[in-house]
């Protein structure tokens, strides 16, 4: 789903669509807080592991061909098609979605300071307005949702059929 600006916490590699890494060996924990909790608290290192930008296999381009030391926390050996490479040019990756909505982002007027207002939705539904001129519609329910009328397609988490938005998909548009 396209993230909505939040707190001051983010994931690192969101941008790639990387999971939480939920396997880690307890022996490469190195998070503090599995210390101070007497290893009950895994902590934050499964959103802290390198980020993959090439390659088939760990590092996936993280470190140097002749690194003599591991990175700090182990990659998972499924990572390849979520490396930067991978998804560089691909239409449908998390990476080019990022990419869009940060040239889209410069050149709207409406995402720089201003008033944000939420708008009538549905249960399920978070709509909301900036002026000038758009709107962010996030389908977090089970069904689909017929958009407003609005002028253009910014951006979509996802494929539309026929100005609908699936669940867990979200769309930019201009108004």
């Amino acid at each position: 789903m396209l993230a909505l600006p939040g707190g001051a916490y983010v994931y690192q590699g969101e941008e790639l669509g990387l999971p939480e890494v939920e396997d880690l060996p307890e022996s490469a924990l190195q998070d503090p807080i599995w210390e101070r909790s007497g290893h009950t608290d895994r902590g934050r290192d499964g959103c802290r592991v390198p980020i993959p930008w090439s390659g088939r296999a760990a590092p996936y381009g993280f470190s140097p061909d002749d690194a003599t030391a591991e990175p700090w926390l182990p990659q998972p050996g499924d990572w390849a098609g979520l490396s930067v490479e991978a998804q560089t040019g691909d239409p449908a990756a998390m990476l080019e979605l990022y990419r869009t909505a940060l040239r889209i982002r410069r050149d709207q007027p409406a995402l720089g300071d201003g008033t944000m207002t939420w708008l009538e939705a549905p249960e399920g539904v978070l709509s909301f307005g900036r002026e000038p001129g758009f709107m962010c519609v996030v389908n977090l329910s089970a069904e689909p949702y017929e958009l407003p009328a609005h002028a253009r397609l910014l951006l979509a988490s996802g494929p539309l059929e026929d100005g609908v938005l699936g669940p867990d998909q979200a769309v930019w548009l201009a108004v």
